[in-house]
């Protein structure tokens, strides 16, 4: 079992987040690894807990990922963004305040913004979940 209080896990800050090829700007955002175990082949834990903290007009851009993650905002409203996989359009904008829950399934585009005057505050869960046949 480990035990880790939030405040003692470092505070990394997020400059960049490739997406296609590219690196785009992340403002205002840090992350602190609750917890992770095992590595996929890019470095990526296959699961982990994180706690994210966005200071105010802070984003992530448009983005995706292999693993699956889902979201629990803990602090503040974030407008929360889903893209077309092919054309990368906006499809989806939402308003999100605490207590709501976000699951992203593995490889959708998607990003947010802290749309509040405060820091705001969000866990994110990651796991890679992979199929039968694409392990053959």
């Amino acid at each position: 079992m480990q035990v880790v209080h939030w405040k003692d896990c470092e505070e990394k800050l997020i400059d960049t987040f490739p997406y296609k090829g590219k690196h785009l700007d992340v403002i205002g955002t840090s992350i602190r690894w609750l917890s992770q175990h095992g590595e996929d082949e890019n470095g990526i834990p296959e699961y982990g807990l994180r706690f994210f903290t966005i200071q105010p007009g802070g984003q992530i851009p448009i983005h995706n990922h292999f693993y699956h993650q889902t979201m629990y905002i803990l602090s503040g409203e974030f407008e929360c963004w889903e893209f077309d996989p092919k054309t990368d359009e906006l499809n989806k904008k939402m308003v999100c305040g605490p207590g709501t829950s976000i699951y992203i399934p593995s490889m959708q585009p998607h990003g947010m913004k802290n749309i509040t005057d405060e820091p705001a505050t969000f866990l994110c869960c990651i796991c890679n979940i992979y199929d039968e046949e694409a392990m053959l």
